[in-house]
């Protein structure tokens, strides 16, 4: 499987979890980019959150 990145409305390139934070307070993960706090989409946090740097 090739890595995956999502580009953020900020403009932010987000490839591992260490890019997210992680919504306090929820039941369900909700996942937003660390420097804009916008909501990342469920599908693809989880796929960034399973990749590690190589």
């Amino acid at each position: 499987m090739s890595p995956s990145e999502y580009r953020c409305t900020c403009g932010a390139l987000l490839r591992f979890k260490q890019d997210l934070t992680r919504e306090p307070g929820t039941i369900r993960p909700r996942w937003k980019c660390r420097q804009c706090g916008t909501p990342v989409p469920g599908i693809t946090a989880e796929r960034l959150r399973h990749q590690h740097p190589s």
